[in-house]
């Protein structure tokens, strides 16, 4: 049985049984889409490591890669990476004769690492450009965690799935006995860089409105424009909140930071434009598409900004149906 998974990115994931899951995240089914925003690279990744310290013979690790039954393993020293030993450095120490040396010498040092706290889509985006089959993970402290793989990736996420659908189910059963949306307004605040709270309050807004009986192209509107709002708010400003208004017939996100403003508002909407560092859009962000997607799913939308203060509002109305199911609840 092959199991296809949807998502946003071209990358192959090869199984035990040497299948390819194709995953792309355009037209994605909403599901996968918010686990992939929600989830961080340490619930996904691998924190069981076998490593290796400096002065350890390529052959060594050759034995320990065929008894452990692995194909990378990282050379570590005093809990900091220093390098990895692929199966590609073996077969090149085998090759040319110096399977005997130490592996200081021939190991990849010149590594592309993940903090462990991005989302899981830094994974996917950094799987898609480079094409290597694992990457390692630090902490906070620089040190390494562990190591990320696509099957790591791909196995929690079908565990999340099946979560999903039976926490969908259990919602589902308790419909007849809820009262709609009964908070009148939810602000959450966002701290600038904060990539490991980013996507709360996204999360906690769809959590309100499946609560109620909106349709799920509603829901993932309003989920749409309260990440990319969110998301601006860590990576371009100085802080700020977002803030969720519920009322009958719409729902209004609104997205306020303290600063530095936005120079120029029309340019700023323009798909693909962005003020982003290397630094930011070298961890994927930064591609000049938040504010467009957040204009893109509004019925109404507006923003203000001067260089104390940039507020973005997102109005999402509600059809004539799900206005009819919220009245029959109230």
């Amino acid at each position: 049985m092959v199991i296809l998974i949807v998502v946003h990115l071209n990358i192959s994931v090869y199984t035990h049984c040497m299948q390819t899951i194709p995953i792309n995240t355009y037209n994605s089914p909403t599901i996968i889409s918010e686990l992939i925003m929600r989830l961080k690279i340490k619930d996904v990744m691998t924190r069981s490591l076998i490593s290796v310290p400096m002065g350890t013979t390529m052959r060594e690790v050759q034995k320990l890669m065929r008894e452990k039954r692995i194909t990378g393993v990282p050379v570590v020293d005093n809990k900091r990476l220093l390098g990895i030993v692929s199966m590609d450095d073996i077969i090149q120490a085998l090759d040319f004769g110096y399977i005997e040396e130490k592996v200081e010498d021939h190991m990849s040092s010149n590594l592309i690492l993940l903090d462990e706290d991005m989302p899981i889509s830094f994974a996917i985006k950094y799987f898609d450009r480079y094409r290597y089959h694992r990457f390692p993970v630090l902490n906070k402290e620089k040190e390494l965690a562990g190591i990320v793989t696509t099957r790591d990736i791909i196995t929690r996420l079908l565990w999340e799935i099946n979560n999903e659908v039976d926490s969908l189910e259990r919602e589902n059963l308790a419909v007849a006995s809820s009262e709609g949306i009964s908070l009148e307004h939810q602000v959450y605040p966002v701290r600038k860089l904060d990539f490991e709270n980013a996507g709360h309050a996204s999360t906690e807004i769809k959590k309100t409105l499946k609560q109620s009986d909106l349709f799920p192209r509603t829901i993932r509107r309003a989920a749409i424009a309260s990440y990319e709002l969110e998301m601006n708010i860590v990576v371009h400003s100085n802080g700020g909140t977002i803030t969720a208004q519920y009322f009958p017939d719409k729902v209004i996100i609104i997205g306020e930071d303290t600063g530095p403003g936005i120079e120029n508002l029309d340019e700023a909407l323009k798909q693909g434009y962005s003020t982003a560092t290397e630094w930011i859009r070298s961890l994927g962000f930064g591609a000049g598409m938040g504010l467009p997607n957040v204009k893109s799913v509004s019925d109404d939308f507006s923003i203000t900004s001067t260089p104390e203060k940039t507020i973005v509002k997102s109005t999402i109305l509600f059809s004539e149906n799900e206005k009819k199911n919220l009245d029959k609840r109230s």
